[in-house]
């Protein structure tokens, strides 16, 4: 990691003027010209102290409105901070508001051209990138069309293409990955990875964890204009849906409320390691997980208890329930039932995850209610999908076994 410092913020602040009727506007400008401000203004961002080093990735996440848009505006110089400063270093690639920066006259063709000028490249060097462009954007014969007349998607494709051919010393981003379908995500993902282990430098901004946890080394929680968490990014991302989960809580209501509403079979809670809070999960790889479900039985049957691992995007993982392996779930009370399942050193890749719960009939048929807790794996691996499957290779001569857990070690734990 280089100690050469791409940006820098210092006590960065951005505020606009209130004006609701024409003398408001009137006042406001009276004021800009007699250069003392505007004495009623509502600040959007406040003190935000940043400093992002050549060869780092920080993914700035918060909720609509808590000023992330703003802030990547003032560091591509778009918009000019009403307090502190705001220093930034190298040449700077940014893929911020939708067809920001494309002439809406111009072919994706022309503007490719446009785009490599203002770069810096001559004609000579913007010639040899344009097949690589339109290979990547991959919009057909739309390439010769007037950007105004693409989709969104078509729009972003054309961005990130440009982007991702001059490969800035600084990627700044926000929600790209949020618009076009799937394959071309993954396109983009797949390049930001390499783009950053090759010593590329990434500001993202996006509103999907598993992105900036996949991404990112480093996050910062925008809240309301104000810094409200920075660092590591899974403490960051684990902190941000934490406040998420206490939020959705506080706006739903109560379980116990729930079963007074005639349920047959009610989830009371869901425990994750003793932990019955909304607070999401916090694993390192390979560590243990011990689930802990309770059901109120509106007339004292033992009902059937599954419990289930998707990721974060809704992917299943795995699900298994209490009549699958033959276990009849303990009974606390006349109405009350609970079960427990143990998985030894969880064989997840890192990423988040999510673990529900579900009560269904004694014949496991009907599915009656729905609980889900977050769970986030930390660590760094190369490798691809959900889980960490125990293999070795087979060589002409020597076997390398991987450093995993066994398959029956893990099942004598989990029995």
């Amino acid at each position: 990691m280089s100690d050469v410092v791409l940006v820098e913020t210092r006590g960065l602040g951005k505020s606009y003027p209130l004006v609701f009727r024409s003398r408001d506007r009137l006042r406001a400008l009276w004021h800009l010209l007699a250069g003392r401000g505007h004495p009623e203004s509502i600040a959007v961002l406040q003190d935000v102290n940043l400093r992002v080093r050549r060869g780092e990735s920080l993914g700035l996440i918060g909720e609509n409105g808590a000023g992330k848009s703003t802030l990547l505006k003032l560091l591509t110089g778009v918009l000019t901070p009403t307090t502190g400063s705001v220093a930034v270093a190298g040449r700077v690639g940014a893929l911020l508001e939708l067809g920001a920066g494309f002439h809406p006259e111009y072919t994706g063709r022309d503007n490719i051209a446009l785009a490599a000028a203002l770069y810096g490249l001559d004609a000579q060097e913007a010639r040899a990138k344009l097949p690589e462009i339109i290979d990547f954007a991959d919009i057909g014969r739309y390439i010769d069309e007037p950007v105004k007349h693409y989709s969104s998607g078509m729009v972003v494709r054309l961005g990130f293409a440009i982007v991702a051919a001059l490969r800035p010393d600084l990627l700044i981003t926000d929600e790209v990955l949020a618009v076009g379908d799937e394959s071309f995500q993954k396109k983009c993902v797949r390049w930001m990875e390499d783009y950053l282990e090759h010593g590329g430098t990434l500001i993202l901004v996006s509103h999907s964890m598993y992105h900036v946890q996949k991404l990112c080394r480093q996050a910062c929680w925008l809240q309301q204009g104000k810094v409200a968490a920075s660092g590591d990014v899974f403490e960051v991302t684990q902190a941000y849906l934490a406040y998420q989960e206490r939020k959705s809580a506080s706006q739903t209501p109560a379980r116990d409320d729930i079963a007074g509403q005639g349920l047959e079979f009610h989830l009371l809670d869901l425990a994750l390691n003793d932990d019955t809070t909304d607070t999401p999960l916090l694993l390192d790889r390979g560590g243990d997980a011990r689930v802990r479900v309770r059901v109120h039985t509106r007339d004292g049957r033992a009902p059937v208890i599954m419990v289930g691992i998707v990721r974060a995007d809704g992917t299943p993982v795995y699900g298994v329930s209490t009549e699958m392996d033959g276990v009849r779930p303990l009974q606390e009370s006349e109405n009350v039932y609970s079960a427990e399942i143990m998985f030894p050193a969880l064989p997840l890749l890192p990423g988040t995850y999510l673990i529900k719960a579900h009560p269904l009939d004694p014949e496991g048929v009907r599915l009656f209610d729905t609980l889900e807790r977050s769970l986030t794996i930390r660590g760094q691996s190369r490798e691809f999908g959900l889980v960490r499957l125990s293999h070795s290779w087979i060589a002409a001569q020597t076997s390398v076994l991987a450093d995993s857990i066994p398959v029956d070690r893990a099942l004598s734990a989990a029995s």
